[in-house]
């Protein structure tokens, strides 16, 4: 028998499948020939066959076609999809800030002198009381911390402002010290809260040395504002009065 094939070129049609399934591999026998007039064929015969179809081609009878293809397999199971998790991680150091001047004088407040009634024809209650109240205004445009945290005022001494060497007087009617209370200013949120800012405040009073106030992160101007009210029940020694007042802001 003989085979024709239509055109006069025969094609191969090379295909390599990408499928998760497992690989087909080609391997196609065929014979084809004539015995004792009769023509026959074979398509991928048993090995009973095989062994007679080719003990024939040895002795020059009929025809054989052969195919065969092989590749190895994938290493490791496809993954059509794959999903690949990046972990990004990072550190903010906790900080609070204060811009307080550029140098130590800016931090030296001097009231000047401090007006006591000092007219020979002052009523002997008023001689040498005050003669109004005594103010400080300070005021930065940056402050704050970015984390929680603490505002705290704290005074050196609850007297307030001291004559350390005031000589001798009569403590029924004169004293050596001028309180005063301390207000800071500034917007904010509570502790722990995730808001809006709104105006948050921390007041030391004449008879206090120190108080705090816990908050969540913020920045804003911060107003200072120190005032001794004036004595007027007693005269003030003269003298030098000094004190110390300490803003703190701290991380929780």
């Amino acid at each position: 028998m003989k085979k024709i094939l239509s055109g006069t070129v025969a094609a191969i049609a090379l295909i390599a499948v990408a499928t998760p399934a497992a690989a087909q591999h080609t391997n196609q026998r065929h014979y084809a020939g004539t015995v004792l007039g009769i023509p026959y064929t074979a398509t991928n015969p048993n090995g009973l066959e095989t062994l007679g179809l080719e003990f024939g081609l040895g002795l020059g009878v009929g025809t054989r076609y052969r195919a065969q293809a092989d590749a190895p397999n994938d290493s490791e199971n496809a993954t059509p999809t794959v999903n690949v998790v990046f972990s990004l991680s990072g550190t903010v150091n906790r900080d609070c800030s204060f811009y307080a001047g550029n140098d130590s004088s800016a931090r030296n407040i001097d009231f000047g002198v401090i007006g006591v009634r000092t007219g020979n024809n002052e009523n002997v209650n008023s001689a040498f009381e005050m003669v109004g109240q005594a103010e400080a205004n300070i005021d930065t445009l940056t402050a704050g911390c970015n984390t929680n945290n603490v505002v705290e005022i704290n005074k050196n001494d609850i007297r307030g402002l001291v004559n350390a060497n005031p000589g001798g007087y009569d403590t029924d009617e004169f004293q050596a010290n001028i309180p005063y209370q301390v207000t800071a200013s500034w917007t904010g949120v509570a502790l722990n809260a995730q808001t809006t800012g709104s105006s948050q405040s921390l007041v030391v009073p004449t008879t206090g040395n120190a108080g705090q106030k816990q908050q969540g992160a913020w920045r804003s101007r911060m107003d200072i504002d120190i005032v001794a009210p004036a004595v007027t029940n007693k005269g003030l020694v003269a003298g030098s009065y000094t004190g110390t007042t300490t803003l703190t802001l701290r991380a929780l």
